[in-house]
């Protein structure tokens, strides 16, 4: 069964791979039984098929067994302990080689067959004629590393050119001795093996796992039986090298469907280039070249889509829909329509296409909320009367519940000086042409933040005389946010051709999707509370490194932590990503913070492009309210315990990126109920013409003044809305509290 334009869906297309590998398994079976008992090829299938109806397996099953006892005789992988596995493996090899493409043939390869054994990714090189290596498949790695690594020259690194003479090299616990390796550092194994073809080394395969692992006798067995016979996916067609990795990694990062579109097919049809996982789903699977084409893809929207990207390029804006139809791939259940469409211009031919599903019942009520929650209505008065607001109106513009409203002529000291030729337009529309008009305004509010908010007014007459307005306010920061964020690079790309402008807004997107300004407060294991705060640089060109994470851990401890890499942009951004990254998965060891700021200052050195970081690492155990923590030159935490703020003195311990092989060390505090703990980035306490100490003194000074605030979330706000950093950095803060005995978990 097909789509009703002819496109096959995920559920058959796989059904149809792994058929034709079994297919291969017993005609590859079946010369194997014809050779090695002088008979026919009919006679040899049938006496498959009645071994393997007497051992009460497919015969598929069967047939992967006969290979794998052929290929090696004696091999103590296929003991019968072991015979399930190697099965499994085989078949996985199998299914690999019959892929559409060697990226496809490496994420099989990844996802059943080396995903069981821990790895999380896999880099596939084929030798080309100069004796370099050329990438030619991956799977579990991000497209601008891929591309990073797309040619090994013949000076490779040490582990690639022992494994092309010597056989595999196993590398536990980044073993390599500061070699680098895609994606290598202390905290991660890797092994590198050769791949043959017909009996002579055709290429390398890299195999990464996130964190230290013993590879021992199993693994290595396992991992070495797959890529003895994984060396046929090298002749299948090589990965496409994106044209905009970034771009690609950017969209793959999203949560939601994502899609790449370009402009310029061969009859200048619009093209689906490249889809994120959410969209891959959503479609059906993998999309092969014959399916890119909008009409296979989406048949009964592709005429919308088309108007959509045709008139985002037009315009230089992203263009909307609020609801589409989804085509359900075959086989599968249906699917609920596209929701919030976007069609967002990227540079001259691409444009990005993002959109939302129905995941949930709460969806839609949960977005009506919000929405009623961000929509204000206004009434003035020209005569003499009062101005009314509903009581939404208020928090929008920082105002308290019993402070006057302020009538929309009064407006112009509250928003953006920028914006005073909108306002202009507003009024003159309105009391000139007496008809409605909207426009967006950004409202200062008194902490110095900005709100983007709609207002959208009638005129009130009374004959020809406009007696007053009345309208909606519309908070719409979170709207703008994103759309700023995912347009701005690619309208100033194609108006200046601004490379470094389209890298920092890269890093904009980048650092808004892995650390949000507001994290909701959040009750984790042992009685902790926590809140987190970030705030971007004041200057939007300094997009910077900061990142936080609270994380909790299958051994029931918690583990928080912040850090800033050093400089802006969006080396600096990519950077914290990959640092917050490691750290995430190295924790999951149960090592101790020492030992993870240790393997974090080699992926530093190995991934930060010269790069230094600052970071404090602290893991708290709620069975006995131990804090153990190390610091990497990071400010030190600050302590609220009974109402009195004092510092924690951290190690003397360097930066991370600075050395090779160093060894941190890391203090012990034990939290009691009621202690409330803050780490931060130095946005928070830096001023420019003043010394640190000064600043963190300030900082102790209005904790204690907030120290009866005991949630979290207040505290956290108030201290940045108190900052006395001058310096235009962005910052980071993180509290959290040890609920007390007789405390709620909504005190405060």
């Amino acid at each position: 069964m097909t789509g009703s334009a002819g496109r096959p869906g995920a559920s058959e297309t796989r059904r149809a791979q792994v058929e034709l590998a079994r297919r291969r398994l017993v005609d590859l079976a079946t010369g194997v039984l014809a050779a090695q008992l002088g008979l026919s090829t009919a006679e040899a299938a049938e006496h498959l098929a009645t071994l393997a109806e007497a051992t009460g397996l497919p015969a598929g099953d069967f047939a992967a067994d006969v290979v794998n006892a052929v290929a090696a005789p004696g091999d103590p992988l296929l003991a019968p302990a072991d015979a399930p596995q190697a099965r499994r493996l085989r078949l996985t090899a199998a299914i690999a080689e019959v892929a559409p493409s060697a990226t496809e043939g490496a994420r099989t390869l990844l996802e059943e067959g080396l995903a069981p054994l821990g790895a999380d990714s896999l880099w596939l090189w084929r030798r080309a004629g100069s004796g370099c290596l050329r990438l030619v498949g991956y799977a579990g790695v991000g497209a601008a590393e891929a591309a990073a690594w797309r040619w090994i020259p013949p000076a490779a690194p040490e582990p690639f050119r022992l494994a092309l003479s010597d056989g595999p090299v196993w590398l536990e616990g980044g073993g390599d001795d500061g070699t680098p390796l895609p994606g290598s550092g202390t905290g991660a194994s890797r092994a590198v093996l050769p791949l043959r073809r017909r009996g002579a080394p055709a290429g390398v395969a890299l195999i990464g796992w996130p964190g230290p692992m013993e590879l021992d006798g199993p693994v290595r067995r396992a991992v070495s039986g797959l890529m003895d016979v994984a060396g046929a996916v090298l002749d299948l067609p090589e990965a496409e090298e994106p044209a905009a990795p970034a771009l690609v990694d950017l969209l793959d990062a999203l949560a939601h469907p994502a899609a790449l579109l370009r402009t310029g097919g061969p009859t200048g049809e619009t093209l689906l280039e490249h889809a994120n996982d959410a969209a891959t789903e959503v479609l059906g699977g993998a999309l092969t070249a014959e399916d890119r084409s909008l009409p296979r893809t989406f048949p009964l929207v592709h005429d919308e889509l088309t108007r959509l990207d045709r008139r985002a390029h037009h315009t230089r804006h992203p263009q909307r829909a609020a609801r589409l139809p989804l085509h359900p791939p075959p086989d599968a259940p249906p699917r609920g329509p596209l929701l919030d469409v976007r069609v967002v211009p990227v540079g001259d031919e691409r444009s990005a296409l993002l959109w939302h599903t129905v995941g949930d019942p709460g969806l839609a009520s949960s977005r009506a909320v919000a929405r009623l929650q961000s929509v204000a209505t206004f009434q003035d008065s020209l005569t003499g009367g009062d101005t009314v607001w509903s009581e939404q109106a208020y928090g929008m513009f920082g105002m308290a519940r019993d402070e006057p409203p302020l009538p929309l002529l009064a407006l112009r000291g509250r928003i953006h000086r920028e914006d005073d030729e909108a306002l202009t337009g507003l009024l003159t529309t309105l009391t000139e042409h007496h008809s409605g008009a909207q426009t967006v305004l950004r409202v200062v509010l008194p902490d110095g933040s900005v709100r983007h908010v709609r207002v959208a007014a009638e005129p009130l007459l009374d004959g020809d005389t406009v007696t007053g307005f009345v309208g909606v306010y519309q908070d719409v920061s979170d709207t703008r946010r994103t759309e700023l964020a995912l347009t701005a690079t690619f309208d100033h790309l194609t108006a200046v051709r601004d490379q470094a402008e389209l890298r920092h807004q890269l890093a904009l997107q980048l650092q808004q999707a892995i650390v949000p300004e507001a994290t909701a407060l959040r009750e984790l294991p042992g009685g902790l509370t926590v809140a987190a705060r970030y705030r971007p640089a004041a200057q939007e060109y300094q997009v910077g490194g900061d990142w936080y994470d609270v994380l909790p851990l299958p051994s029931g401890k918690v583990l928080v932590t912040v850090g800033d890499i050093a400089g802006h942009g969006i080396d600096s951004v990519t950077g914290m990503v990959a640092l917050r990254n490691a750290q995430r998965a190295l924790a999951f060891t149960g090592r101790s913070p020492r030992e993870l700021m240790g393997w974090l200052n080699e992926v530093t050195l190995r991934t930060g492009g010269g790069s230094t970081a600052t970071a404090v690492c602290a893991l708290y155990d709620p069975e006995d309210g131990g804090l153990v923590w190390s610091s990497a030159g990071h400010l030190p935490m600050l302590l609220i315990r009974d109402g009195r703020a004092r510092l924690l003195e951290p190690p003397q311990d360097i930066l991370l990126g600075a050395v090779p092989s160093y060894t941190y060390r890391e203090r012990r505090t034990r939290l009691r109920p009621g202690d409330t703990l803050l780490l931060y980035t130095d946005g928070l306490v830096e001023r420019r013409h003043d010394g640190l100490g000064p600043g963190l003194a300030r900082l102790a000074a209005a904790a204690e003044r907030m120290a009866g605030r005991l949630v979290p979330e207040r505290l956290v706000d108030g201290l940045l809305h108190m900052a006395t950093g001058d310096t235009d950095d962005d910052t980071s803060i993180v509290a959290v509290r040890v609920r007390g005995p007789d405390e709620d978990a909504d005190e405060g």
